[in-house]
């Protein structure tokens, strides 16, 4: 009972930046269709890249160095400089999340949960378990966060998208020191 509650606890960590940068894009991309299908790979991906970290982590940490968190700061940075290029545009947008966009999205997401499998082995012995605990969790926050950030944007309008484009520079600043 305690490893579940212990890997919950993991899986509600990880999705964390997930519904941070759900929010913001809920602010501009709310077709309900998208949000389910978003949530899904993001869902997904958070099942796949621990399993990845468990097999291939520590090989691909001896061959070459690749600190994620400057990888997601870019990231986010970008996505955010989008969104305060379309907030002063002269005419209504919102992202066009194509099914490769969605994917970047998830996989800059779910750097941790890669990062997080190198370390699996520490927490639990069921570690398909352990990534369903984590799919589970990441599917809600995103599916929550994309879906408050569509109602903000209705409720709100440009004050929401300019929170969102706030919250995705001070995570990502947050990421270069982090």
């Amino acid at each position: 009972m305690i490893e579940i509650l212990s890997l919950f606890s993991v899986g509600i960590a990880l999705s964390m930046d997930t519904f941070s940068l759900s929010l913001s894009i809920g602010t501009l991309s709310g077709h309900s269709k998208k949000i389910l299908q978003i949530s899904l790979i993001v869902g997904i991906m958070h099942f796949i890249m621990p399993l990845l970290g468990l097999l291939l982590g520590n090989q691909i940490l001896k061959i070459i160095f690749i600190n994620p968190n400057y990888l997601m700061s870019f990231i986010l940075f970008f996505i955010a400089l989008l969104m305060l290029k379309d907030l002063f545009a002269s005419k209504e947008e919102t992202i066009d999340l194509r099914l490769l966009g969605i994917f970047l999205f998830a996989l800059s997401v779910s750097f941790d949960s890669f990062t997080t499998g190198i370390g699996l082995k520490a927490l639990t012995d069921n570690y398909i378990t352990a990534s369903l605990i984590f799919a589970g969790c990441s599917f809600t926050f995103t599916f929550l966060g994309l879906t408050i950030g569509k109602y903000s944007e209705q409720k709100l309008g440009k004050l929401a998208t300019i929170l969102g484009i706030t919250l995705l520079f001070i995570i990502g600043i947050v990421h270069l020191f982090y």
